[in-house]
Formats: structure tokens, sequence, C-alpha cells
């Protein structure tokens, strides 16, 4: 039986449904809204979350040892009934260094390498973001994620001082004193980091990469230090300039020198007041430096 003549044209032709338009009236959240959006997809990502079992293995294993470092310190201080802490708060970040490093290698390609990658993004933007807004949420992440991982084992060292009955107002002090250094070392992190994986859509060059920057810039301000004397006994304040060659040399030599730790001379440290200036000025402008090549990049894509 064949269709009648009707029937074929209406099924050449199509149909259309009028199941009727509603106008959006909701709110209109607008580019901040969606730079936020992508800044919290970033920080989890940072750690694994939201991926699959195997992409949480390494950012929550460096997120848990320096936290038992700290821990393991602070036991042993109330163990033994100390007066005075085993590290101050700087100290530790310092001790835990290698571990921030691994992190900053492993996790700042995923933020950007992906996405360079596949030129997409893992979010859908009702309304666009520009380019500044995409640098700007990614580098939020990354310093806020470096700051959880650093952040962490200095509060697991306070409440260790608080319940060993150390002096609170001291603590509290010192405690801000890690924070502040904490803060600049994933903010000099990062920028490097970010930096240096936007170079490449390849995740293992950009790992490489980075933890090649960070340990080799350190070797060579540890070579330029033994040369200068700083394996004497009494070290000279010239050999303190070598940290100026290294980002974690210079946040550590910066800080030690503002907040007062400089316990002895063999303590890495700005040599002066002039010398914490110039350490500060480095810092501010290595960071901004890194910023604004990665914002350049983008604008070249």
């Amino acid at each position: 039986m064949h269709p009648s003549p009707d029937a074929r044209t209406a099924a050449d032709g199509g149909v259309i449904h009028n199941i009727g338009y509603r106008r959006y009236e909701g709110p209109r959240l607008g580019r901040g809204y969606a730079t936020r959006s992508l800044y919290q997809q970033s920080l989890r990502a940072a750690f694994g979350l939201g991926r699959s079992g195997r992409s949480k293995v390494l950012p929550m294993v460096v997120l848990a040892l320096p936290l038992l470092i700290a821990l393991i310190v602070a036991a042993i201080q109330i163990f033994m009934k100390m007066e005075k802490p085993i590290l101050d708060y700087p100290g530790l970040l310092g001790w835990i260094g290698v571990l921030t490093w691994i992190f900053l290698a492993a996790q700042a390609p995923v933020l950007l390498s992906r996405d360079l990658r596949h030129h997409t993004v893992p979010l859908y933007f009702s309304r666009p973001i520009t380019r500044a807004d995409y640098v700007r949420a990614k580098f939020a992440a990354m310093t806020s994620a470096m700051m959880i991982v650093m952040a962490g084992p200095l509060l697991v060292l306070y409440l260790g001082a608080l319940l060993g009955r150390m002096d609170f107002g001291h603590h509290t002090v010192h405690l801000l004193y890690g924070l502040v250094t904490a803060l600049l070392y994933a903010v000099v992190y990062s920028a490097i980091g970010l930096l240096i994986a936007a170079s490449t859509p390849r995740r293992g060059f950009g790992v490489a990469s980075i933890m090649g920057v960070m340990a080799v810039s350190s070797v060579i301000a540890r070579i330029v230090y033994v040369l200068a004397g700083g394996e004497w006994a009494e070290v000279p304040e010239k050999a303190n300039w070598a940290a100026m060659l290294s980002p974690s040399w210079l946040v550590e030599g910066f800080t030690n020198q503002v907040f007062g730790l400089v316990a002895n001379s063999r303590v890495v440290h700005a040599p002066g007041a002039g010398a914490a200036l110039l350490f500060g000025a480095e810092i501010l402008l290595l960071a901004a430096a890194c910023y604004w090549f990665t914002d350049r990049r983008y604008r070249k894509i």
C-alpha cells in the first residue's frame, strides 16, 4: 500500500512543532561568576577531585606527607616536654620544600597543558570569559592549592605547640611569619610553574621543566654559596647574596631577615636591610614578570 500524495508531501517537507518560547528571566551572573567557577574547578583539579582515582594519588600523598612531618615534630616536642620548638614555622617550610616542588611540577601542567592540547576547557560558559580572566583564575587556583599544601603543616605544628603548653604569644606571632612565608612561596612558585606549563601542551615536558628549574636553580645557589665561604664556621655575609639565584632561597633569605629569624650566620638571610629591600623587589619582579608573560602567551593563542 502506497502513501497518499498529501502524506508524502508532509513527510518530505517536515513538521514544525510549536513548543513555545520563553524568555530567560533568571539572574545574569556575568564574567565574574564564570571566572570564579573556573577557579573552583581548577582548584579541585589541582588535587585530582572530579578526576580518576589515579589522578588523586600524587596530590593527596604530597598533601599528607607534610602533615605527617609536622605531626611527628609536634609529637616529639610534646613527648620530650620541650620549652623551645625543634623547628620554627618558616623553617618547616624549608624542610618540605622538595615536596612543594613535586606538587607544583605535577599539578601546574594539569591546570594548563590539557586545555592547550585539546583547545577546550572542561566547563561550559554561557557568557564568554576573556583570556585575562582565564589566566587570573588559573593563577589564583594554583596559588590557593600551594597555600593549602603549606599552611596545613604549619597549623599542625601550632596546635602541637599549644598542646605542649609552649608560649602562646610567641607561637601565634611565628605562625603568622610562617603563613606570610608560605604565601610568598605560593605566589612565586605558582607564577613560575604556570609560565612553564603554558609554554607546552605536553604535560610531561611541563613536569620535567618545572622540576628542573626549581632543582637546578637551588643547586646553582648552593654552589655559589659554598664558593663564597658558606661552609665555614662563620659564614661571611657576602655568601648570602647567592640566595638571589634561586626562588626558594630568595624567599627564605628575605623572610629570615625581615622577621628576625637569623639565629646564627649559617642561616640563609638577606645581608642587611638594604639587601632585604633588593630581595623583596626581586620577589615582586619575578612573580609579576612570570604572570605578565603567561598573560601575553594567552593573548596570542
